[in-house]
């Protein structure tokens, strides 16, 4: 039932947007909410094209099968020959069909660590629309420090796109928020009828990702998502090396890493 693309299509004309859920087959309150909001979802103008991104990771409840498929939306010539194998990548060739058929984009994600903050990833492009998302805080800079993702394709060719990860996957909260933020963007983009709430939003601006350099990278201690770190900090220890964090901010996804080359943590900034 994951496999195809669900089109629905206004009386009047209108803009295209395009919803995603499913990229990580594990994250599933964005395929929950998607699921309970299509029964009584109607378009009152334009497109509305309703994908769920990896049907054999959603299959499976894993994270992805062969590689991380928000990775595979760079071009083609920065992919490996290890990408170009993968089913992820068929699929995200797939996808691509109808992103580039769409002005804007949602990818709903979400945590599987409890407590996990919410957030929105866009550039300063969506702001217009991330600021009806019922969602505190918002991050940008992510194309320039790990590209690939869906939002990093439809920004690549001056659309819309967004990303919002919801809090942690198993919390019935977060499927509700997942909820609010796709009636929310189909609203903002004119595709449905419905009152539009403004809400109150901090920035953050991604400065970098550490990539491990050996296959041992090991945390110092463990940190909380969006902890504030100070410039110097020991991060961790990467094979013999120590691993100090720049500059004054926070750290994001900070994980022990058993490979070279693998995302270890990112950092940013607050920005008034």
């Amino acid at each position: 039932m994951y496999e195809n693309i669900l089109e629905l299509t206004g009386r009047k004309p209108g803009p295209t947007t395009m919803v995603l859920v499913g990229v990580h087959g594990n994250e599933k309150c964005g395929i929950e909410a998607l699921n309970k909001i299509l029964p009584s979802l109607e378009v009152e103008r334009g497109r509305v094209l309703i994908a769920y991104g990896n049907p054999r990771a959603i299959e499976l409840n894993v994270r992805f099968t062969e590689e991380n498929l928000n990775r595979l939306f760079r071009p083609e010539e920065t992919l490996s020959e290890k990408e170009r194998a993968s089913y992820e990548y068929m699929r995200a060739r797939f996808l691509k069909k109808y992103l580039d058929q769409a002005d804007a984009l949602l990818d709903v994600h979400a945590s599987l660590t409890p407590g996990s903050q919410r957030f929105v990833i866009c550039e300063q492009n969506a702001r217009d629309a991330a600021k009806y998302l019922p969602i505190p805080l918002v991050v940008s800079g992510f194309d320039q420090v790990e590209p690939g993702g869906t939002d990093y394709h439809m920004n690549r060719f001056g659309k819309i796109g967004i990303c919002v990860e919801c809090g942690y996957s198993d919390d019935s909260s977060s499927t509700e928020i997942a909820q609010k933020t796709i009636t929310a963007f189909l609203v903002a983009r004119g595709n449905v009828t419905g009152d539009l709430e403004l809400y109150p939003q901090s920035s953050l601006q991604m400065e970098g990702l550490y990539l491990t350099k050996s296959d041992s990278f090991v945390l110092a201690r463990q940190f909380e998502d969006f902890e504030k770190v100070s410039a110097g900090q020991i991060i961790g220890i990467d094979g013999k090396d120590e691993v100090k964090v720049p500059i004054d901010g926070i750290i994001l996804f900070a994980r022990n890493r058993t490979q070279a080359g693998e995302e270890a943590f990112l950092f940013g900034q607050y920005r008034k």
